[in-house]
């Protein structure tokens, strides 16, 4: 199937490794344009040696001057028409003990720097009548997870902002949607299974085994298997879905 992408530009963040990496790969397989940015680009020139249309980029989220140079820099080479907004998880916690400043701190880099780029590369998308944003999220924004309440509420500040901004845009040619992970397997969840190992007392294969017990294909996903469903969202062939929040999970999450 012709995705009919190929020479679409993309940028796509949190893209040194794991689900960013794996979209930023899948999007320049269909010949896309990618600036692939994170806090470490050395690591993007390293996966990405060889792939002539992967582009590196050095940004962090959480930093307001290192985010507006990198629009910038788009700007001046034309805009994007691909955003995939990803980044790294807050530490886990209780809502019961997190802080203020940990709340600031983390709802700036994950929410309100990402809302700023965001508004400042869609003229662009406007005026070309096109344009894809996709933000990934957590399946705790449907069923929060235990201990990660940083991360349960300031990813749905996210899915808040992605269905709001879809209403508005839609007529525009842009389509915007929330992509949920599940358990996809990339060093974030081997995070997440040691801090449950060291909390349950337990080690971390017998955290992982008991996740995989509540996962209806029994198995953690692969992060192309999750980068397939981004890249297709990013399509010209998914031009009517918008708005929507898409879960990939193996079916973990029971409700319907």
């Amino acid at each position: 199937m012709d995705l009919r992408i190929k020479g679409k530009r993309a940028l796509v963040l949190g893209a040194s490794s794991g689900l960013g990496m794996a979209i930023a790969r899948s999007l320049a397989a269909e010949g896309v344009v990618v600036f692939a940015a994170a806090r470490s680009h050395e690591k993007i020139n390293a996966w990405a040696d060889g792939i002539e249309n992967v582009h590196a980029v050095q940004l962090d989220l959480g930093d307001i001057s290192q985010v507006d140079a990198v629009v910038d820099m788009l700007l001046k080479n034309g805009g994007v028409d691909i955003i995939v907004n990803n980044g790294g998880g807050p530490p886990p916690g209780t809502a019961q003990t997190a802080d203020r400043a940990a709340w600031i701190t983390h709802f700036e880099a994950m929410a309100a720097n990402l809302f700023h780029l965001n508004k400042q590369l869609l003229p662009e998308m406007k005026a070309r009548g096109w344009g894809r944003i996709i933000s990934i999220t957590s399946s705790g924004v449907e069923q929060p997870i235990p201990n990660l309440a940083l991360s349960n509420g300031i990813r749905s500040a996210v899915v808040g902002w992605s269905k709001t901004l879809a209403n508005e845009v839609a007529a525009d040619g842009i389509t915007v949607n929330v992509v949920m992970p599940g358990r996809v397997h990339t060093n974030r969840v081997d995070e997440l299974d040691a801090a449950a190992a060291k909390r349950t007392n337990s080690s971390v294969e017998e955290v992982a085994i008991k996740s995989r017990a509540t996962i209806p294909t029994g198995r953690y996903g692969k992060p192309e298997e999750f980068a397939d469903v981004v890249t297709f969202l990013a399509s010209g062939r998914a031009s009517y879905v918008t708005g929507s929040k898409i879960r990939i999970d193996g079916g973990s999450i029971k409700s319907i």
